[in-house]
């Protein structure tokens, strides 16, 4: 398989794992699938959530792979709107973990930090403010602001931080980006 994965779910996995023992870990909007992909070779089990049913069969196809086939029970595909109005698909569900990549709901920013499970791990990194000098997306409501994701986790151990810009994958445009890799007390 080759390496589509996000470094920083590569650089924690070994973290991931252990917070996987508490439950599985969360691939929220998850898209074609590739960090869950990644974790799943790690034998780390993942529920892979996205509102787009293409973006959930992409998740489907790839798991009949070959590379997959001794992997069988760690993948489960939940189809979600974490959108969906005054619904909180969060509630009542618990996480080990929970990835964020280039996604940002608001309104489920506290709802993502109740899913986690103490001891748990959130990963999640998307866009900034300064994003619409190098390209898409340029709509401030999927812009975090400056120092905004580490407030939504300032009374978690913070493992990883970063916030600033970031050459753009193969090459491409430079990226904008805020990332957090948080434990959660407990």
């Amino acid at each position: 398989m080759e390496r589509e994965h996000a470094c920083l779910v590569e650089m924690f996995v070994s973290e991931l794992s252990r917070a996987a023992e508490r439950g599985p870990i969360l691939d929220l909007a998850c898209g074609a699938g590739r960090n869950g992909l990644y974790l799943i070779t790690n034998r780390i089990p993942v529920v892979f959530a996205d509102a787009d049913p293409e973006a959930l069969a992409q998740v489907r196809s790839a798991l009949a792979d070959p590379v997959f086939q001794n992997t069988r029970g760690l993948a489960d595909l939940w189809p979600v709107d974490f959108e969906q109005g005054q619904a909180r698909p969060l509630e009542n569900r618990r996480f080990g973990g929970i990835m964020v990549f280039r996604y940002l709901y608001r309104p489920l920013m506290e709802h993502i930090r109740r899913a986690i499970v103490p001891g748990g791990l959130v990963i999640y990194e998307t866009f900034t403010v300064d994003q619409p000098q190098f390209g898409r997306p340029k709509n401030p409501d999927y812009l975090l602001r400056h120092d905004e994701l580490p407030g939504y986790f300032d009374d978690w151990d913070i493992l990883c931080r970063f916030e600033g810009v970031k050459e753009g994958p193969e090459g491409g445009n430079p990226q904008a980006l805020s990332r957090i890799v948080a434990k959660k007390p407990g």
